[in-house]
């Protein structure tokens, strides 16, 4: 299928690709790899959040556990998902902790994609969770600045419109949006790519010229 495709590509790759095929900036700027050597492909779960207002939210409306969206986005996940967070660059606010992380991998979730943060990141590290976020703070997720308004929305994320169901590619270099519709050409180019290349690296180690294997010409 079309997630097994993207997963022998990379993010590199998949983001050269769309590149070529007029998506020109299909990788987010902010999140950044937590946990190296993980790499991910999954279909985006999304949660947005807002700037706080107080005619829109109050703490106190929120006590109940069950009104607060931020749990509702996992509830929704299964086995594979991505959950992706347009927590709007806040440095301040977590967005999940360890409980909600602990839940989302005993669901089966992928990974986590947040502009933005995490707390509890001495036992979220423990889960060996895959997370590319901005970093970690220990405040939680409504405590300053905004909060959770919808699921599964139209989100923008680092930069990148991300629609619930659009394919994650996530490792070291960064994330990587896939709109299912370009899925299969990008599989497609993003293999040959991928054949030549290996053919030039073999090349270039045994000292062969650059501007003869670089790009590879016939």
């Amino acid at each position: 299928g079309l997630i097994d495709g993207l997963r022998e590509i990379g993010a590199a790759t998949v983001a050269g690709t769309l590149g070529h095929m007029g998506f020109r900036n299909p990788h987010m700027v902010g999140p950044v790899a937590q946990n190296h050597g993980k790499s991910i492909v999954g279909p985006a779960l999304t949660l947005q959040f807002l700037p706080q207002r107080p005619d829109l939210f109050t703490e106190g409306e929120y006590a109940d556990p069950e009104t607060q969206l931020h749990r509702h986005v996992l509830y929704h996940a299964q086995e594979g998902d991505v959950v992706v967070v347009d927590a709007r660059g806040d440095m301040s606010s977590g967005v999940f902790g360890d409980m909600m992380s602990t839940y989302f991998k005993g669901r089966g979730g992928a990974g986590i994609v947040i502009d933005g943060c995490m707390r509890d990141r001495p036992n979220v590290e423990k889960l060996d969770l895959p997370l590319w976020l901005r970093g970690w703070t220990p405040n939680y997720h409504v405590q300053t600045s905004i909060y959770p308004n919808a699921v599964n929305v139209p989100i923008a994320c680092g930069g990148v419109t991300v629609i619930p169901g659009d394919i994650i590619v996530a490792d070291d270099d960064g994330v990587v949006v896939v709109p299912v519709s370009m899925a299969p050409q990008v599989i497609e180019e993003a293999k040959s790519h991928h054949d030549w290349e290996e053919f030039s690296r073999e090349k270039l180690m045994q000292g062969a010229p650059l501007q003869r294997y670089y790009p590879l010409h016939d």
